[in-house]
């Protein structure tokens, strides 16, 4: 008996399995008669995002969307981060938006406005390694490392599902569906750039596949390379809205000595010299005014550029019956995919003066003035731009190897197993710092008097640096620091999967799951040795790039789970059909120990056009390496002890009558905090599925949702630690006290302390019509965003609670409405297509009163021809009336939300395929 095996989009399930008889659509294999002869019936087994069942033709009881791969091109997107930004459901998230973003080069999701790392992402319901990040790896999925050539379909289910996936899966789950058992050979190129001539961009895709006998081989390669958008090129970004910079290019100076040298009374601002002008002529130099100002975001990036290829290769090979195994499959699947990337800022600004140990030297090398530069009064503001601009490059490789076996077991059991390993390192550049240590020795005039440190290193080669005037090549190439931080992460992963109907009801088949996971994540950061290095010369940093130590940690898990779903009723009046899904999964972590989490769900279907589905569903998040193991340093913060005042406060029990705090400066621990514990949540959701008889190829989704989480993990601060810990005993195992009470370290780092709530309702429509002039497809989706609100714990104990729903932020918007309208229409060898972006208004808080933020909507046309049955053309212009971003004022100095809007503006492309 030969079985096959159907990967089915839900959504596509939903539109036409309503409509079909639940005990036919579940019907295992029998023997029917045929004219006289007896046949077999095919199973099939259909892998549905939100259920680890394998279903036989039923409709999933979780609200899942679905986005093809023909959805997927006529958009002319290059990246799943650019196609699922565009989803109403999702919220701001990282994109490749410039230098005052905070990607680095990263692509993410950002479900229910709820964060990245609440979102799971998977591929083909397998786990996907976090990115590595540029200031300590991250704790979710890099998008970027995932190459959209090997992607034929992404499925978005919003709803929770820990009880299926595991943690993480609190806000929804993204799974990417590779290409399967590919025969043939594709090549696409795609080439484009904005109507103000920039952003250029170009890509390449080439997927071959080829059958041997059963076995199947496949190799899919990519390149994408894209042009940045620079600050000045867009009005919008040009000058900062709040301000520019107090400063000039030839630099600001404050000294009090200067005041009888220049015969002028030196202003707050300092002196500066005119444009051009040489400054060893103190004639050049004047009285600096709050008119003297500098553009620093000038020759910033709108957006970054980014060079991506990759290598997937995937083998597919039957190997048939062994032993009571029968239908096995194996599949091999490695991908090599690297990312390059960079920001670009100002030129440094590291702020000499006196206070820090910096020492202008009387020497006319370095000082015009005839007077040393010493006192704490000493200032020297300059932009280092003979430097050059600052510019931080990224280079990401993302590896990963996966084994996957399945097949049947006697009576009808399927079964399958995965195991992968991955790793992303990634290498972060920071060009065109200064090193310090360097700019203070050479404003010495390379005097090494009264350091007692050894700085024989530094004095080899040190060249006199004179800031008064251009620095010249010598003095750039003496001073100069590149700084190079290297962090990885990796996963083992491994996943056991049964299946099978038990038991047959009169109203279908009872159907089951059962499976066990295990899974290892490990990150390690590596910051720069000289950043880190004490300085020798002066009393602040050793360069112009913050230090922080570095990052180790790892966890394991074990996880079991099982799902069932009963079908309860059937054809009766006012019940075509009831079904419940229950499932739960166990869950022990090395870290905190175990946690079970368990799901609920319903089907019911009054009639045969509609189905009504409810779930409820627990949550947790695990806390991530990053949350954990952050690498700490050591520390002091100004406190006042609550319990020095009153021992009988709720958290001052077993501190001595004794007691009273002598210092302020406590030590304090910042980092990462071992103590955390799981994030909790819980999901509601209810919604319904139309697919009326009358209008064919019809179907219309309406489900509402809501999310509560508990235990949000979230900074708080020393003194409201202290604070928290005295007046109510919460969280008092951050604090350590000796003998004598005395507090002798506080980690402050995250904790668990708030809460989350969100709800909303998301409507999707989709329409298809064939008629004689073509075949149309139309999906219209609309989101609304009811609340989302934030109890934050103030440091007495209360709380206060805060909804983000209409409101803007700081890279951070929550429109109450969004909505995407896509409409194709295909004719024989020609198709178009037309897309709506809607992003509804807002509020931003600026100055204390309230702003309002207009909606947006972003309008994309394509038209294709296929010149031959083989070679297709495509041409399309997104962002047709070239609409740019919403001024927001809290936003500063880049004008505008950079996670929510895109200001690439009109943008043109082309797109050339050819099948072999």
């Amino acid at each position: 008996m030969k079985r096959q095996q159907y990967n089915l989009s839900v959504l596509m399930l939903a539109m036409y399995g309503a409509v079909l008889s639940p005990a036919l659509a579940q019907q295992s294999t029998t023997e029917q008669s045929t004219g006289g002869q007896t046949t077999e019936a095919k199973v099939e087994r259909i892998a549905i995002t939100g259920s680890r069942i394998s279903r036989r033709g039923e409709t999933e009881g979780s609200p899942i969307q679905t986005i093809s791969k023909g959805d997927m091109e006529i958009k002319g997107a290059l990246s799943l981060g650019d196609v699922l930004q565009e989803m109403p459901s999702v919220g701001g998230s990282l994109n490749d938006n410039g230098s005052a973003g905070t990607s680095h080069g990263t692509a993410s999701v950002n479900l229910r406005n709820l964060g990245e790392n609440r979102s799971l992402v998977l591929v083909n319901g397998n786990r996907w390694v976090n990115g590595a990040g540029s200031r300590g790896f991250r704790d979710f999925v890099d998008l970027n490392t995932i190459p959209l050539a090997m992607i034929n379909n992404v499925e978005v289910l919003q709803d929770g599902a820990t009880a299926i996936y595991g943690a993480d899966a609190i806000a929804g789950v993204i799974n990417l569906q590779t290409l399967k058992d590919y025969s043939g050979a594709k090549v696409k190129t795609y080439v484009g750039q904005s109507s103000e001539s920039d952003r250029e961009t170009i890509n390449f895709d080439a997927v071959t596949g080829t059958d041997i006998g059963q076995h199947n081989l496949m190799l899919a390669a990519s390149f994408s390379k894209q042009k940045p958008i620079l600050t000045q090129d867009r009005d919008l970004t040009a000058v900062p809205l709040n301000g520019l910079s107090l400063g000039t290019g030839e630099g600001l100076f404050r000294e009090a000595a200067l005041q009888n040298i220049l015969g002028f009374t030196i202003p707050s601002q300092g002196i500066t010299r005119e444009p051009g002008s040489d400054g060893s002529n103190i004639a050049n130099w004047r009285a600096a005014t709050s008119a003297d100002r500098f553009n620093r975001y000038h020759d910033n990036y709108v957006v970054g550029p980014s060079e991506r290829i990759s290598l997937f290769a995937q083998g597919v090979f039957q190997l048939g019956d062994i032993g009571v195994f029968s239908d096995t499959e194996l599949r091999i699947e490695a991908l090599h995919n690297e990312r390059q990337s960079d920001q670009q800022f100002s030129a440094v600004v590291p702020i000499v003066n006196g206070s820090r140990g910096f020492v202008i030297a009387n020497d006319p090398r370095v000082n015009p003035f005839g007077v040393e530069f010493s006192g704490s009064d000493f200032v020297a503001t300059n932009f280092f731009v003979d430097n050059g601009l600052r510019r931080n490059e990224q280079k990401v490789n993302t590896s990963r190897l996966g084994v996957g076996i399945e097949g049947f077991l006697p009576g009808d059991w399927a079964w399958d197993a995965f195991v992968s390993w991955a790793e992303n390192k990634g290498r972060f550049t920071s060009n065109n710092q200064l090193h310090l240590d360097k700019l203070a020795l050479g404003l010495r005039a390379c005097n090494a008097g009264g350091i007692t440190a050894n700085i024989s290193d530094l004095q080899a080669g040190c060249v006199p640096v004179n800031l008064f005037n251009p620095l010249t090549p010598a003095m750039v190439d003496y001073i100069n620091f590149t700084g190079v931080d290297r962090n990885q992460t990796q996963q083992l992963h491994g996943r056991f999967n049964l299946t099978n109907a038990v038991a047959s009801l009169p109203a279908g088949d009872v159907l089951v799951a059962a499976g066990a996971e295990y899974r290892k994540e490990k990150g390690t950061d590596t910051p720069d040795q000289v950043i880190n290095s004490p300085s020798r010369v002066i009393n602040y940093n050793t360069t112009s790039s913050s230090p922080r130590t570095g990052t180790a940690g790892e966890y394991d898990l074990y996880e079991a789970y099982a799902e069932i779903n009963i079908p309860l009723l059937h054809e009766l009046p006012f019940v075509d059909y009831l079904e419940v899904n229950l499932a739960s999964r166990y869950s022990d972590y090395s870290t905190f120990g175990s946690t079970t989490n368990s799901k609920a769900g319903i089907i019911y279907r009054p009639l045969p056009e509609l189905m009504l589905r409810a779930t409820w569903a627990e949550g947790f998040r695990a806390p991530s390496l990053l949350e954990l193991y952050e690498g700490e340093r050591e520390s002091f913060s100004p406190v006042t002890d609550p319990c020095s005042a009153n021992k009988a406060l709720a958290g001052c029990g077993g501190v001595p009558a004794g007691y009273v705090q002598e210092e302020s400066n406590v030590p304090i621990t910042v980092g990462g905090n071992i103590l955390l514990q799981p994030e909790t949540s819980v999901n509601r959701s209810a919604g319904l599925v139309y697919t009326p008889e009358q209008l064919e190829n019809f179907s219309l989704t309406l489900d509402w949702y809501s999310i509560r989480i508990d235990n949000t993990i979230s900074t708080f601060g020393t003194q409201n630690l202290l604070d928290l810990c005295a007046f109510t005993g919460r969280n008092c195992n951050v604090i350590s006290r000796d003998s004598s009470g005395k507090i002798s370290n506080v980690t402050d780092g995250p904790v668990n302390l708030n809460r989350t709530e969100v709800s909303g309702v998301d409507a999707v429509a989709r329409y298809r019509l064939n008629s004689d002039i073509g075949r149309w497809d139309v999906n219209l989706s609309v989101s609304k965003l009811n609340e989302l609100v934030e109890t934050s714990t103030l440091n007495d104990g209360s709380q206060v609670l805060l909804d983000k729903a209409g409101t803007a932020g700081v890279r951070e918007s929550y429109p109450e409405w969004r909505g995407s309208l896509s409409t194709q229409w295909q004719h024989n060898a020609w198709s178009a297509a037309y897309t709506l972006r809607y992003i509804g208004d807002s509020t931003e808080i600026y100055a204390n009163a309230p702003r309002h933020i207009g909606s947006v909507a972003y309008h994309g046309v394509s038209a294709g021809y296929k010149v031959t049955p083989e070679l297709a053309l495509r041409a399309g212009i997104n962002n047709l009336f070239d609409k740019q971003p919403p001024v927001s004022l809290v936003n500063v100095n880049i004008n505008f939300d950079q996670q929510t809007y895109n200001a690439v503006g009109r943008f043109y492309y082309l797109q050339l395929s050819y099948e072999f």
